[in-house]
C-alpha cells in the first residue's frame, strides 16, 4: 500500500493548501507546492470514424478488479456503421450472445473471486459518492484483498469490510471522512463497519493515529460560507486546544465546527454562524459545540490571567529596581 507523502500544510507559511488543475497552491502565499504535469491519458488519440486505431496498448493493471484488469470482454457491437456486410444478423448474433453469456460466467471461477467482485463494486461506488480520487479506490481494494488473504472475512458482512477499508484509507491518509458519512451512504451499518474496521486495525496493523480536527476546517468552512481569515482563526483555536489537551476524547469533527463557530463570533466584520448550523455541517449535536466553546472561553480566560499576573509581576520589579537606584 502506498503511502500519500503530500504535506496538508504550506511549508512556508503553514497556510491552507488547495488544489487548482495540476498544481497544489498555498492559499495565503501562493507558493506552488507540487504539480503533476504528466498525462496519465492513452499514448496517442483514437477517432472513431479512423480507420487505423494507433493506440498500442490495453488498459492499464489495476488493484480495482479481481482479475487486475487482465480479462477481455466480448462486446455489445453488431459490426460497423459505415460498412453493412459486416454487421452480425440472425444465428450468428444468438451465438455471440451465448458466447458472452458463458464468457461473463467464466470470469468468476471462484467464490472468492466473486465476493471481491460484489466488494469491489461497492467500494467504487462509495468512493465516487464522496468523491474521492482514483489512488484512494485502488489502495482501498488493495486492502480489501489483503484482509481477504487473512481469512478476516469469515463471519463478517461483506458490505462492512468494503465500507471500512474506505473509511481506514481515509484515516491512513488523513483525509477529514467520518464513520457517519461512509454509513449513510454505505449498505453497510455502524456496527458492521466498526466491527470490520476494529479486524483490520487489529491484524493488519494499519498506521492509523487520531485525527486532526483541523483536517476539517477547509471542508467546513466552505459548506458553511466562511472566508479565510475565519478559517485561519479557527486554525488558532484548535491548536490552543490541542496544546492544552483539551480535545482527548471528544468528537474531532466537532471540535472543528466548535473552532469556527467561536472564530465566527469575535469580528463584527466577519459573517456569524449558529451553533445548530455549524452542528449540522459536523453531524453532531449543539451541545457538543457548546461544551467545546466552553473549554475555548476558559482557555482565553486561563490566558488572560496569566498575562495580567505577568505584567503586575514586571511593574512590581521595575518600582523595586527603580527604588533602588534612586539616590539616598
Amino acid at each position: 500500500m502506498e503511502s500519500n507523502d503530500s504535506p496538508t500544510r504550506c511549508p512556508e507559511c503553514d497556510g491552507v493548501l488547495r488544489e487548482r488543475g495540476t498544481e497544489t497552491l498555498c492559499e495565503d502565499c501562493g507558493v506552488v507546492v507540487d504539480d503533476d504535469p504528466i498525462d496519465h491519458g492513452p499514448e496517442w488519440r483514437s477517432f472513431d470514424d479512423d480507420p487505423t486505431d494507433r493506440r498500442r496498448t490495453g488498459a492499464p493493471l489495476t488493484r480495482s478488479r479481481h482479475d487486475r484488469g487482465l480479462s477481455t470482454n466480448i462486446g455489445y457491437g453488431s459490426g460497423s456503421q459505415f460498412d453493412r456486410s459486416t454487421r452480425i444478423t440472425g444465428r450468428k448474433r444468438r451465438q455471440i450472445t451465448r458466447l458472452r453469456r458463458e464468457h461473463t460466467r467464466s470470469q468468476i471461477p471462484t467464490k472468492a473471486a466473486y465476493n471481491q467482485v460484489r466488494a469491489f463494486n461497492e467500494i467504487k461506488r462509495i468512493v465516487a459518492r464522496l468523491s474521492l480520487t482514483e489512488a484512494i479506490h485502488e489502495q482501498a481494494c488493495s486492502l480489501f484483498d489483503s484482509a481477504q488473504s487473512e481469512n478476516l472475512l469469515q463471519g463478517r458482512s461483506l458490505e462492512g469490510f468494503a465500507a471500512a477499508t474506505v473509511y481506514a484509507i481515509c484515516r491512513v491518509h488523513s483525509l477529514p471522512r467520518t464513520i457517519d458519512e461512509i454509513v449513510a451512504i454505505a449498505c453497510a451499518d455502524e456496527a458492521e463497519l466498526k466491527a470490520a474496521y476494529a479486524a483490520l486495525n487489529r491484524d493488519l496493523g494499519l498506521e492509523t493515529g487520531p485525527i486532526d480536527p483541523s483536517h476539517f476546517l477547509p471542508r467546513f468552512a466552505s459548506e458553511l460560507d466562511l472566508e479565510m481569515p475565519t478559517e485561519r482563526r479557527a486554525y488558532e483555536h484548535v491548536t490552543a486546544l490541542k496544546e492544552a489537551n483539551q480535545i482527548c476524547g471528544s468528537n474531532p469533527s466537532g471540535v472543528a465546527a466548535a473552532c469556527l463557530y467561536h472564530a465566527a463570533g469575535e469580528r463584527d466584520s466577519w459573517p456569524t454562524i449558529t451553533q445548530v448550523a455549524a452542528a449540522d455541517v459536523a453531524d453532531v449535536a449543539p451541545t457538543t459545540v457548546r461544551a467545546t466553546v466552553k473549554k475555548l472561553r476558559a482557555l482565553e480566560t486561563e490566558s488572560k490571567s496569566e498575562t495580567e499576573t505577568e505584567t503586575e509581576t514586571e511593574t512590581e520589579t521595575e518600582t523595586e529596581t527603580k527604588g533602588e537606584s534612586a539616590p539616598e
